[in-house]
């Protein structure tokens, strides 16, 4: 059970580091876009810098931006060069066949990848034994188009089990706690969440109330 923090702010990834909840980091070209404008490469070296200051250096995925299998590759080689990170991963997309071909390529030359884009056990198979390290699905996208998301996480955990492959399963686009821990619940290896939902897991309503009353109750006794 590991819980990564899908984010690319560089506040929300510090503070999740320092204490010391997430094994892991995830991005997306969409969290990107939600941060100030500056240059890719250097920004996710700054994510990678601070995950080597807090002396944990987690898996970071990143995502390509091309579309085309040759240019994919090319992307990532690039990024691997350039930034440097022993955990860097690489986000390949599956949305055709042709993206397969992306996976075992970069594979074969040393690179992690984590295939993203999945909504069922099919995408999740294929992709692994194109060699993907990872594969992503997505818990809330499946939800809305009446996808059985914890059926489908424990039908891919069943198939990969009988296989030889390290392939892990993601679970993203979470929304809420509750989300995370039923992802946990059906054999998901990994759930990635953003900070507000991963902050909301430290706290019940009730929990402070309990806390409250105890300590009322040694300010009485004080008296």
């Amino acid at each position: 059970m590991k819980l990564f923090l899908d984010s690319a702010n560089l506040k929300e990834i510090e503070d999740c580091l320092k204490k010391g909840v997430i094994q892991g980091i995830t991005t997306n070209p969409s969290i990107l876009s939600k941060e100030p404008k500056t240059d890719f490469i250097e920004h996710i070296k700054k994510i990678t810098q601070l995950c080597e200051t807090y002396k944990q250096e987690v898996p970071l995925s990143i995502e390509v931006l091309k579309e085309k299998p040759s240019d994919m590759i090319e992307e990532a080689l690039e990024y691997s060069k350039k930034i440097k990170y022993s955990n860097l991963n690489i986000k390949i997309p599956l949305v055709s066949f042709e993206e397969l071909e992306v996976i075992k390529n970069l594979t074969e030359k040393g690179v992690k990848v984590n295939c993203t884009c999945l909504f069922n056990e099919a995408q999740c198979v294929i992709a692994a034994l194109a060699g993907a390290k990872y594969v992503s699905l997505f818990r809330g996208r499946m939800k809305d188009t009446g996808i059985e998301a914890n059926q489908v996480i424990s039908n891919t955990r069943k198939i990969l089990d009988k296989t030889e492959l390290n392939t892990e399963i993601i679970i993203g686009s979470i929304r809420g706690p509750k989300e995370i821990i039923e992802s946990f619940l059906a054999d998901a290896d990994i759930v990635t969440a953003s900070s507000k939902d991963i902050k909301k897991m430290a706290f019940h309503l009730k929990s402070v109330e309990s806390n409250n009353q105890f300590l009322n109750d040694f300010k009485q006794w004080l008296k």
